[in-house]
């Protein structure tokens, strides 16, 4: 509340001077208020929920103790990341897309590494090289294609489900639900994703990599080491395609 005080210090005052006056205002109302709107928004407004969804994390499978470190050969396929570099050291860049030179070494099953004639190369190597491409036009092309073709199943299923979803049929937790499930059905066909990074892979590479396992809904992957056996499968792979070995 505003209030006027007169200033009044007495003695002689000269003709025709003006009075002075001091305004005063009184903000505790104000603040009053303001807190009681403040506390009648906070309990009368909704909050925006997320819309966002949860990702495939891998799957806790029980697995007995002698299959631990085994897999079915049809299931498995190992990705071996790799990055171009520059002499001192710098990720090359695309020129057409203006991305990192990304690439991804794959082979399905277990690795070939017969020689025969002795020569340190391996005669047929069944490794061979994708990039990380995405989406174009409503289809799949590079390592997503490939991996989306071993999880077909299971997309196609999990397909259904984001359609009602998507339809308001389905709440986003009995869409997880249902969707963790299918992830984790063993009676469909799903692949054993083994990720490694050679010596020059970036970051980058390996995030793109467990994007593509969310992307494709794969539940069951690890990220392992790079091993002898790879490292002569992608040397023999350049020498036979005439690539430059560094």
């Amino acid at each position: 509340m505003a209030q006027i005080e007169q200033s009044d210090k007495g003695g002689k005052k000269k003709k025709g001077a003006q009075k002075k006056m001091q305004i005063h205002v009184d903000f505790t109302p104000m603040v009053d208020m303001n807190m009681l709107l403040i506390t009648f928004f906070m309990l009368c407004t909704t909050m925006i929920k997320s819309q966002t969804l949860q990702i495939a994390l891998p799957s806790n499978e029980k697995v007995e103790q002698e299959q631990q470190n085994k897999t079915k050969q049809s299931e498995a396929i190992t990705l071996i990341l790799d990055t171009e570099r520059d002499a001192d050291g710098n990720v090359k860049i695309d020129a057409e897309t203006g991305k990192p030179k990304h690439t991804v070494y794959y082979y399905e099953g277990k690795p070939v590494v017969d020689d025969e004639n002795k020569d340190g190369v391996i005669d047929n190597p069944n490794i061979k090289v994708e990039k990380f491409i995405g989406n174009s036009n409503g289809e799949v092309f590079g390592i997503r294609k490939i991996l989306h073709n071993r999880n077909k199943q299971v997309l196609e299923k999990i397909n259904v489900q984001k359609e009602k979803w998507r339809n308001k049929e389905l709440s986003d937790e009995e869409y997880q639900a249902i969707a963790k499930e299918i992830r984790n059905d063993s009676t469909l066909t799903r692949p054993v994703v083994i990720i490694k990074a050679g010596p020059k892979a970036s970051y980058e590479s390996l995030i793109g990599a467990l994007d593509e396992m969310q992307i494709n809904q794969i539940s069951r992957y690890q990220i392992d080491n790079i091993n002898g056996v790879d490292s002569a499968l992608i040397i023999s792979y350049k020498k036979l395609n005439n690539i430059p070995v560094e």
